[in-house]
């Protein structure tokens, strides 16, 4: 789908990763959203997508959903560590809570999830958009359920995307908390891409965290290198570390599962996962990692989107969901 200076060890005083110095490339645009790591199920006829939710908190079977709260509004302990801030951030507890629209999208390519694991069953949905949604109606989108956005800013270290700017008023405008995400290069330095992302990306009150978009790219023209496990993990450290530094919000990471499966099974437990996962549930993909969204399709339609559009869902309830931005947006 579809936007840290030295907090943590790893960081270098020269400004330079040795790990990075040898994998220097130019950067070049990528294929459309829904081409990169597009699904295999096969072409359904498209459906209207039926929304209900049963209990707040809760999934079909009674059990508490991640990151939902019990009944005195308390998150389960085990889950807290997600939704700490980071000690810069601040608390917006003032700050009105957003409306949180029902889902009403449709599928081009519906995937008949287990009953028990749908998307249908979370209360907050959102989307994620590039340059190849065309105009949007973000009014339209948001009382489809189009509670929050995030929208491709930046790729590499010389590349953004062409809507950015404007996706990013329109959006706040509509009343869509919105956050940015980096396509990531594997043959760009990490803290030059770092240094692009918020050259280009303002801080602003409401922002949900950056995100760092990591995946192999078939795609790309000019670079489709694979480098070692050791070498991703030092260029994401370096990258996270310099957005943290600078918006005071922990990073969110979005990936596929053959990446994680190659570079990130095990690693960054502190740090929020966003899962792409569009033919099963995450836990029946990424087994136990902890996660904050999962993108369950990218042929998703929308009244007011010219093309098909990634879908989300936010990973508990409502009041979960508003407990989530007052801690961790801007």
């Amino acid at each position: 789908m579809a936007g840290l200076a030295c907090l943590l060890s790893g960081c270098f005083s020269s400004g330079m990763n040795p790990l990075d110095a040898d994998v220097a490339g130019t950067t070049g645009s990528i294929a459309p959203a829904a081409e990169v790591g597009a699904s295999s199920h096969e072409t359904a006829q498209e459906q209207p997508f039926p929304f209900s939710v049963e209990e707040e908190g809760k999934g079909p079977s009674g059990a508490p959903l991640s990151y939902s709260e019990d009944a005195a509004g308390t998150a389960p302990e085990e889950k807290l560590a997600l939704l700490r801030p980071v000690p810069s951030a601040k608390p917006q507890s003032g700050r009105a809570k957003p409306t949180v629209y029902k889902a009403s999208f449709g599928d081009a390519k519906p995937i008949k999830f287990d009953h028990h694991l749908h998307p249908k069953h979370f209360q907050v949905h959102g989307v994620d958009v590039s340059r190849w949604q065309g105009d949007i109606d973000w009014k339209k989108l948001r009382v489809q359920g189009g509670n929050f956005a995030f929208i491709k800013a930046t790729e590499g270290d010389d590349h953004m995307d062409p809507s950015f700017q404007r996706y990013w008023k329109e959006a706040r405008a509509a009343g869509i908390p919105r956050g940015a995400y980096h396509f990531f290069y594997w043959c760009s330095l990490a803290s030059h891409q770092a240094d692009w992302f918020i050259q280009n990306v303002p801080k602003e009150a409401g922002a949900l965290p950056p995100v760092i978009d990591v995946e192999w790219n078939s795609h790309s023209r000019t670079c489709r290198k694979r480098p070692s496990r050791e070498v991703v993990l030092e260029k994401m450290r370096v990258f996270m570390e310099k957005l943290e530094a600078h918006y005071g919000q922990k990073p969110i990471i979005y990936t596929a599962p053959d990446f994680y499966e190659d570079n990130l099974k095990g690693e960054f437990k502190d740090y929020p996962f966003w899962l792409r996962s569009v033919a099963d549930h995450p836990r029946n993909v990424y087994g136990d990692r902890d996660w904050i969204f999962w993108q369950y399709t990218g042929t998703g339609r929308a009244k007011g989107v010219d093309h098909h559009i990634d879908l989300n869902v936010f990973n508990g309830s409502k009041a979960g969901w508003h407990k989530w931005l007052a801690r961790e947006t801007l």
